[in-house]
């Protein structure tokens, strides 16, 4: 069963289970995919509607961030239940250990020769662990594993 049916199917779930809130947030979720499947004009894949889901975590973590300087632990609250329920449609994530082996593979392969070639790094990264580690950690893991030494 693809991701989209799942996220669906969950909707449906959560429909007859009467649980508005876990609701609201699976069909924010369809609607981005919606929007996105809309403007590019193709059916998304898994990997594309995990890109969806990634940046829509990223941008409740951003508010809630905002929202804990600003006191409104309300809506610290409702935006942390929106990423528990985004979060369970994401893969599994990869060990500190994984993803450092990773980043010497790809460094490895790249040929990269210093902090110039990061974003050759982050490409293959980029490509290999999308939305089974943060890529803020990763960016900082090949920074430290291309400066000089």
């Amino acid at each position: 069963m693809s991701l989209k049916a799942r996220i669906n199917d969950d909707m449906k779930a959560a429909m007859r289970a009467r649980e508005t809130e876990r609701l609201g947030t699976i069909r924010l979720l369809l609607a981005a995919i919606k929007q996105r499947e809309v403007d590019e004009r193709v059916e998304l894949d898994d990997a594309a509607v995990t890109a969806v889901i990634d940046k829509m975590i990223k941008q409740r973590k951003d508010s809630i961030s905002q929202f804990e300087q600003a006191g409104r632990d309300d809506l610290v609250a409702k935006e942390k239940s929106e990423v528990d329920v985004l979060v369970a449609y994401m893969p599994a994530q990869l060990s500190e250990s994984e993803v450092a082996a990773e980043v010497q593979k790809a460094v490895t392969e790249s040929g990269a020769a210093g902090p110039q070639d990061m974003g050759k790094v982050m490409a293959l990264v980029k490509a290999r662990l999308a939305g089974r580690a943060d890529m803020t950690a990763v960016s900082g893991l090949v920074k430290a594993a291309l400066a000089p030494k």
